[in-house]
């Protein structure tokens, strides 16, 4: 259940007797889009009757095609981009004749103009952040109104990935009374944690657009994970008319469940407003109790707990869906994520949805939260450099304000590889500022940034690193852990780190590193150096979620669990330059398979790569042993020379004698059938809610035909759809929103919505001279994930 749903039962809990004062209604249904430029269409008297109808979240440059000649370029994944309106038309919520009414966009995508009834209510160029604007005074009371958003994303490039175009988060309309909470407006903090004492802080904003004073009592109540109700603090007010007002409140109480990564334990804060018996205004927002901290000589501590920051950098998109992504897709990819060793998310480079921490938060698993790709110096001729002096402080004010009670945060980024550093005086200002910023917003949590190539720009030299709470430096573990040394009072961090052997070393060795986020957790679209490759292959996962063979070796280095792998693993100049079933970019860079079906079928030796974090691992070929290895100290993998033969190669992990994990991998026959494989087999039709159906290509016997490209077809019966389909191939060109498309070795994906809240979605898989598969999927009321 998502926590804002959480939320809203907690507040109906608390006051069963009262209808709640706030409204909060989606506005994701029943917009018209027009995938063009259209003057005129803010005002209402606009003919918008040919355009089509659209359900937000919506990316449009999704839907294609690639295209070379798209101004998008490699960098935008070949995508389409451009000018295009939305419109909603709605009539007022029977409310008070003095409400005030809120409209909140979560994110779109990019450069946006509001109206509402013509007229303008703001613009607002980065596409990542959330912002509102008010409609009091310019709505038209029981009859229709028009609310229009222009977004433009014309001038290209304008990034160095994939950033989509539309409104892509979701939309609300917020109906509240003229004394009511600021927006972000509520900030709970830990300031005391213990494991017998927890001192909760309540910073609470209150405005007054009334023209007279009122007299009104503030209310805080804490609830445990379980709904109790914990304490509570009451204090009058009075605000004058067209004015704010902020209070400072404390609640203590004992024995609290810490929020950790193991078991994220989330509570709920309810705030109230009243005017003697009647409620004004009320929120819920979620928090954790935890103690997170940096120590320059132990690096990071949570809960009294020192343990290492084990992340990955995600960009937004989601493979096929574009950058409207449902929340079940990351849920899937973090939970996969986490089955590595994952502790950590960096959100490169810019703030993630607001559903995207609450996912984190509930997962247990920590967030960087990033805000800038670039300052006043450019990386694109259209990127926020453009922007940046006008809207940065202001777009990270705003981002902080909304993510500050998210406890997976536990730290901010104000810039990645920042172009500005080598001039500078300039950018010890703007850092400075940014800091400041940052520390007003939210001075419970450390600012870092990824600095570029430090020593070159001397940043360590020039007191421009030691303006941050943690010093933050991509790439070259040795100069960052030299600039420790240089300097002990320094807090280092890896915040782009590779997936090398050597890397990971620099951070297990030496206990003031705190962590390190790796490039990438999930291959994503766009920073393609060339036509034909549409993504970038980096991830431990593919864009479809799968785990990639390289992933295993992290998860030797990170998981506790115990695990076994076994990979081939070829020549760089070997590794399939001539194969149809590998992609462009794949050719030259896959070096590592998960098969025993290599292409060469005569005797010949494979150099078969075992991860394990396992104390032994014994190899076996058709049952036959090829011997132990005991683990590495310098966590190098464990390696055979194999002279290849049809049938099973298995590998055993042992833990005092003890076999603790097994790998087993077998060699293919002949293609012969369709195998479909889900997670789940429940599926609600809430727009956040897909089945990821993955589609594999086995022989008679059920193994995986490692190179296979057949078309898969998906058909979809009874009260179901197919809302995209992917393969995760990175030099592929077919359409996401289609029923086939080919297999990329040896498998692809059909992503099943639900379209109502009972009964059964039956999804057929076939492919030509292929026995094919069906799989039933339960339609259900309630959200699954």
């Amino acid at each position: 259940m998502h926590l804002r749903r959480f939320a809203f039962l907690a507040l109906t809990f608390l006051l069963p007797q009262v209808a709640p004062a706030r409204l909060t209604e989606s506005f994701d249904a029943g917009w018209l889009f027009l995938k063009a430029d259209a003057p005129g269409a803010e005002q209402i008297q606009f003919d918008d009757s040919s355009w089509r109808e659209v359900k937000l979240p919506h990316d449009w440059s999704i839907q294609g095609p690639f295209s070379p000649t798209n101004r998008t370029g490699g960098a935008g994944a070949f995508l389409p981009s451009g000018i295009s309106w939305y419109r909603r038309h709605f009539s007022l919520p029977a409310t008070g004749s003095n409400a005030c009414v809120l409209i909140e966009f979560d994110g779109v995508m990019a450069n946006s103009d509001v109206w509402i009834n013509g007229f303008h209510l703001g613009h607002r160029p980065n596409g990542y952040v959330s912002f509102s604007y008010e409609l009091t005074g310019h709505l038209l009371p029981g009859d229709s109104n028009l609310l229009a958003v222009r977004t433009d994303t014309a001038d290209q490039p304008s990034s160095r990935w994939y950033s989509g175009a539309g409104i892509y988060r979701q939309v609300r309309l917020v109906v509240t009374e003229p004394l009511h909470l600021e927006e972000y407006g509520v900030f709970v903090s830990t300031p005391q944690v213990s494991p017998t004492m927890a001192a909760v802080s309540i910073q609470t904003s209150l405005t007054n657009e009334s023209d007279f004073p009122r007299e009104v009592t503030l209310k805080n109540s804490l609830l445990s994970p379980t709904g109790n109700i914990l304490g509570t603090s009451e204090s009058p007010i009075t605000i004058a008319g067209q004015s704010a007002c902020q209070l400072h409140q404390q609640i203590e109480f004992p024995n609290p469940h810490l929020w950790s990564l193991g078991d994220p334990q989330i509570y709920q804060n309810v705030t109230q407003i009243r005017d003697k018996n009647t409620l004004l205004d009320s929120q819920t927002n979620a928090f954790g109790i935890r103690d997170a901290r940096f120590d320059p000589a132990t690096g990071f501590w949570l809960n009294g707990q020192n343990l290492k920051i084990k992340g990955v950098c995600l960009h937004a998109d989601g493979g096929a869906f574009g950058i409207a992504v449902p929340l079940s897709i990351w849920e899937a990819r973090l939970k996969s994520l986490k089955l590595l060793g994952v502790n950590a998310i960096r959100t490169a480079h810019n703030p993630p949805g607001q559903e995207f921490l609450d996912l984190c938060d509930r997962l247990g698993i920590l967030v960087m939260d990033e805000f800038f790709d670039c300052w006043t110096v450019g990386k694109n001729p259209y990127d926020y450099h453009l922007d940046f002096d006008d809207w940065s402080k202001a777009d990270e004010s705003d981002t902080i304000r909304r993510d500050r009670n998210h406890p997976s945060v536990i730290l901010y980024s104000v810039g990645n590889e920042i172009h500005d550093t080598p001039r500078q005086e300039l950018a010890k200002h703007i850092l400075r500022g940014l800091v400041a910023v940052a520390h007003e917003a939210d001075p419970t949590r450390p600012v870092t940034m990824a600095l570029f190539r430090p020593n070159a720009s001397h940043d360590y030299d020039d007191g421009l690193a030691d303006l941050l709470d943690v010093v933050g430096q991509n790439y070259r573990e040795s100069e960052i852990l030299a600039a420790h040394a240089q300097k002990p009072s320094r807090i280092i961090l890896g915040t782009e780190n590779g997936h090398n052997r050597a890397s990971w070393v620099a951070l297990r060795d030496n206990p003031p590193y705190a962590g390190q986020f790796l490039w990438t957790g999930v291959d994503y679209l766009g920073e393609s150096r060339r036509w034909p490759a549409v993504g970038y292959g980096s991830g431990l996962l593919d864009r479809t979620g799968l785990i990639r063979p390289l992933a295993r070796e992290r998860q030797s280095w990170w998981a506790t669990a115990p695990m076994v792998a076994i990979t081939r693993r070829l020549a760089p100049t070997d590794a399939m330059p001539k194969d149809p079933g590998y992609g462009a970019e794949e050719r030259h860079t896959q070096v590592l398979f998960a098969d025993w079906t290599p292409q060469n079928p005569l005797p010949h030796y494979e150099n078969v790569e075992v991860y394990s974090n396992c104390k032994e691992v014994e190899l076996f070929l058709n049952g036959q042993s090829l011997g132990t290895k005991s683990l590495n100290p310098d966590a190098s993998s464990r390696n055979w020379q194999v002279p290849f033969a049809p049938g099973t190669l298995r590998a055993n992990g042992r833990n005092d004698d003890t076999i603790v994990a097994t790998d087993e991998l077998k060699t293919a026959g002949n293609p012969a059938k369709v195998v479909l494989v889900a997670a789940t087999n429940k599926l609600s039709p809430d727009w956040d809610d897909v089945a990821i159906v993955r589609a594999e290509i086995t022989d008679a016997a059920g193994v995986e035909i490692p190179r296979a490209k057949n078309v898969i077809s998906f058909k979809v019966s009874g009260p179901g759809t197919i809302a995209a389909v992917d393969n995760g191939d990175n030099a592929g060109h077919e359409r996401f929103q289609a029923s086939t498309i080919h297999a990329f070795q040896g498998n692809c994906v059909a992503y099943v919505r639900a379209t109502a809240s009972a009964g059964q979605i039956v999804l057929r898989a076939s492919a030509n001279g292929l026995t094919p598969d069906i799989i039933i999927l339960d339609a259900s009321p309630q959200l699954t994930k």
